[in-house]
């Protein structure tokens, strides 16, 4: 699947919710409500189609891609007032979401992780684009 990162940085070519399967979906949201508590999606209201095109959208609720879309930012990373309330509560690395939803991962398999977490870890995209946009050395990013 072609590389598809949202505004925030989430990594939308990951994402499960992207799939014509709704028994892939139906995994997701489960998991979602196992990992995350979250309860307010089904497999047919998270059918998405990534926050950088203009087809379906899984989080209606999303503050961050009205607003780049209306500052004409090609993501979060570029605009001036970075971060923000309305992105920075998005931004997620693979040990913070591990961390921040324990001791419901503390028995999370790879496969779970690789479906429900993985399209969250945004920070490695927005230092990436933060450098590719002059706000961070170039050696910020490399881990």
């Amino acid at each position: 699947m072609t590389e598809m990162i949202g505004y925030c940085g989430y990594n939308c070519h990951r994402c499960a919710a992207r799939s014509d399967d709704p028994a892939l979906r139906q995994q997701l949201v489960d998991g979602w409500r196992k990992f995350f508590g979250y309860e307010n999606y089904t497999a047919e209201n998270v059918r998405c189609d990534g926050c950088p095109s203009d087809g379906r959208l899984a989080d209606q609720s999303c503050q961050a891609r009205p607003c780049a879309r209306a500052r004409g930012v090609p993501s979060c990373a570029h605009c001036d007032e970075f971060p923000c309330d309305k992105m920075r509560h998005l931004m997620g690395s693979r040990a913070g979401m591990l961390i921040g939803c324990y001791p419901r991962t503390a028995a999370i398999t790879e496969d779970e992780y690789n479906l429900c977490m993985r399209q969250f870890d945004s920070l490695p995209n927005l230092l990436r684009l933060l450098a590719e946009a002059d706000k961070l050395p170039a050696w910020a990013i490399e881990v």
